[in-house]
């Protein structure tokens, strides 16, 4: 009988090997070795929201503490822009959103696909090891709709248009075509037209009404409105179908990848009767302890379909938080989204892109622990890629760096030397350790000075802000003048960034819309 045993053995092998072929197969037993994954992406949700990363906090973030204490928490990490369309492309692709044809600002709920169609994402890539992939939630990328009045020149990225469509057949371009075998979401934001549900490149019903509201925290712009859609339900609908998938595919011998952003706690700030009130903050801080419980219902599901221990969870924010929220509010309790950092979403200040993320994967990742090593959203792509033995080309995520070593803690060290930041008017920032250069001379985006204020109040400020973030984290003192070396040297890192394509090692790659970005023309030319 022992000496049957490595001959029985090899035959066994030599089975698997031949019927599953060289795709990585189907075989349960290699599901240990690529865990499922999903992302959680919230809308506009501060660092300073989540109690475990601003212990100050006034609002109860109960959930997300716990996957906090369950998995590794990372306190230096940003969103490769500080608003949300630019962020989303990132995440999928790998690359910065300001290598794409989008410089600046965000897309609307009718603009046409920000990714074209031979850029590689990682629902794509995932497919190709072995992944059955899902999109569910809000898409903010931009999908061809069947716009019949394209000849009237409407600018389809204004966030106000009602161009005509016809609903009544599929979108091109969409999610199933960037490698997600299912999708299910909205185009734009919440507050953004038309108001319908695609499933699978189909709208679930078409829209016959339309609906507006001025309400201060629960706006939405006027557009088209299917029956089925309901603002005030959006996010819970959007979790029955991430929990409806889950539990769908749990048993299934190919592991999963669901892409889940959430449409909240963006406005319209629309929280449920069960949470209102519930924050004893004001209604943005009800509206976060309903995404809390959104990964709360996420969680459970997990475990009660036994997938828990091999699920690697993410969870972040596309950008720091919007002052829709109300921050001088939120100040009469003493709670700040934005915890210490200067600025908000749309800023190129730390406010702007700096957001709380957490990664769960209990069988294999850190438990109760938090890195300070500086991570970016773009790095999704590359810490897939090295999970499941993937090797990316040169063409691919051309700004992701795998996160892997610190998730699993193999290593304590730096995974990448620079982070470039980006601001909703299309500044520039560059971080290395300590130091961040700011290539403009205020927010760039919401806060004061706006771009606006400069020109208006005809601000005298220097065109660049050096800051030391470890002597000053708010962003206060300007060192421009008393370390200009530093400043040439990271303005000079960051040019070679921007001109070579890429921000990892590999052949240079070419950007989209060079000609007339006048954004890089102080970076590349002086």
């Amino acid at each position: 009988m022992l000496t049957n045993k490595p001959t029985t053995l090899l035959l066994l092998l030599s089975y698997t090997f031949l019927a599953c072929g060289p795709s990585f197969g189907q075989d349960k037993n290699q599901k240990v070795d690529r865990p499922n994954i999903i992302y959680i992406l919230a809308d506009d949700l501060g660092y300073g929201d989540v109690k475990s990363f601003n212990p100050k906090g006034k609002i109860a973030t109960p959930n997300l503490d716990t996957m906090a204490a369950n998995g590794i928490k990372f306190t230096d990490a940003h969103t490769s822009s500080a608003v949300c369309s630019p962020t989303r492309y990132g995440i999928l692709t790998g690359r910065y959103n300001w290598r794409s044809s989008l410089k600046s600002f965000v897309l609307s709920g009718y603009s046409k696909s920000l990714i074209k169609q031979e850029r590689t994402t990682v629902a794509e890539m995932l497919k190709t090891q072995g992944y059955t992939t899902a999109y569910i939630g809000k898409w903010h990328l931009g999908w061809d709709w069947a716009i019949e009045d394209e000849n009237a020149n409407l600018e389809h990225d204004k966030l106000n248009v009602n161009p005509k469509v016809d609903f009544s057949v599929p979108v091109k371009n969409g999610p199933s075509t960037h490698g997600f075998d299912y999708s299910f979401g909205f185009c734009g934001s919440l507050d953004m037209a038309p108001y319908v549900y695609i499933e699978n490149d189909r709208p679930t019903m078409v829209p016959t009404k339309t609906t507006v509201s001025v309400d201060d925290k629960g706006i939405w712009r006027k557009g088209l409105t299917s029956d089925d859609f309901v603002h005030a339900t959006v996010l819970q609908d959007l979790t029955d179908k991430a929990v409806g998938y889950i539990e769908k595919n749990a048993k299934d011998s190919s592991p999963f990848f669901l892409y889940f952003p959430l449409p909240a706690p963006h406005t319209p700030i629309l929280p449920t009767t069960e949470f209102l009130g519930k924050s004893n903050t004001n209604m943005y801080g009800d509206f976060v302890m309903q995404v809390d419980d959104v990964v709360r219902q996420i969680r459970e599901t997990l475990k009660s379909q036994g997938i828990s221990e091999n699920t690697l969870l993410v969870f972040t924010s596309d950008n720091g938080c919007s002052p829709k929220a109300d921050f001088k509010e939120l100040e009469k309790v003493d709670h700040d989204p934005s915890y210490v950092f200067r600025g908000t979403k749309a800023d190129i200040f730390e406010g702007g892109h700096r957001v709380p993320f957490i990664v769960e994967w209990p069988s294999k990742g850190l438990k109760n622990a938090s890195s300070d090593k500086l991570i970016c959203t773009t790095d999704f792509f590359a810490t897939c890629a090295e999970l499941t033995g993937y090797e990316i080309p040169d063409t691919e995520a051309e700004d992701s760096y795998s996160m892997l070593s610190l998730i699993k803690g193999t290593k304590d060290k730096d995974i990448r030397e620079y982070i470039v930041h980006h601001s909703i008017n299309g500044s520039f920032a560059i971080r290395q350790g300590d130091w961040k250069l700011s290539v403009c001379p205020g927010s760039g985006g919401w806060s004061y000075p706006r771009p606006q204020d400069i020109e208006k109040e005809k601000l005298d400020l220097p065109d660049m802000q050096l800051y030391n973030l470890k002597d000053d984290i708010g962003e206060t003192k300007n060192r421009i003048e008393d370390n200009p070396k530093k400043a040439k040297e990271l303005k000079k890192a960051l040019k070679k960034i921007i001109l070579d394509g890429r921000s990892t090692p590999g052949v240079k790659q070419k950007n989209d819309g060079m000609e007339g970005w006048k954004q890089i023309e102080g970076i590349v030319t002086k």
